[in-house]
């Protein structure tokens, strides 16, 4: 019988915290649910799950401080974070601090369910497909070593988080072919989120604050009402 996946949940909401560890038991993980950061530290260093759900707003110590203490211990549990501010900055901030993946208030139960899916997928190597394929990609003086999951730009060493690291090789993997926004969601999240959302803009902007710097030529190009692509300069 498989080993149920751990899901560790913080959040200050009572209410929210009951629906997702009611939601999350039905769907088949095991929970474990704490009202603070302080909690989650405590939980996630004692018993380390398989994947965190934060909020970003709690008393004491927050959801972005939990994942910056996390990401200083050196602790790469993927890491989802719920977040009531829909502004760019806002989320930006999450990204910043470490998180895998971020989720506006309020959200759908199926489309936080296919969130953790994703991010479970891609930390398990057995599951995850462009983990299987051996060797180093390169485009121009991008370097990424698809085994260590580790990226260069020129000497420069690049760190990206789980899912910046598997948008980045997708495209690399694809480059000078233009992939849309529907196919990047599947691979990616493996759920299309729709025309509306600002999910894969904001980590395409992310991305390439850190793989561009000031004197670097631009290899993340956007086609206008299609989607991305990478090529050489």
């Amino acid at each position: 019988m498989a080993v149920a996946n751990r899901v560790l949940v913080a959040d200050d909401d009572r209410a929210i915290r009951a629906s997702l560890v009611r939601a999350l038991e039905l769907e088949g993980y095991s929970v474990v649910a704490v009202a603070d950061g302080a909690a989650a530290l405590d939980a996630a260093r004692t018993e380390p799950p398989d994947v965190l759900v934060l909020d970003v707003m709690m008393p004491g110590i927050d959801g972005l401080t939990v994942c910056r203490v996390l990401r200083a211990e050196r602790d790469r549990t993927p890491i989802l974070m719920l977040t009531a501010r829909t502004e760019t900055s806002d989320r930006v901030a999450g990204l910043d601090a470490g998180a895998d993946d971020y989720l506006p208030k309020p959200f759908e139960l199926d489309e936080l369910l296919a969130r953790l899916r994703a991010l479970l997928r891609r930390a398990n190597p057995v599951d995850n497909e462009a983990g299987t394929d051996a060797g180093v990609l390169h485009l121009a003086d991008l370097r990424i070593d698809t085994q260590a999951r580790r990226v260069w730009r020129g000497e420069r060493e690049i760190d990206l988080s789980k899912t910046e690291f598997d948008l980045l090789e997708l495209l690399v993997r694809n480059v000078g072919i233009v992939l849309d926004h529907s196919t990047i969601y599947d691979r990616i999240w493996g759920y299309d989120f729709g025309p509306d959302s600002k999910n894969l803009a904001v980590y395409i902007s992310y991305l390439r604050r850190k793989v561009e710097g000031a004197d670097e030529p631009k290899l993340i190009h956007t086609v206008r009402g299609v989607g991305y692509t990478v090529r050489a300069p």
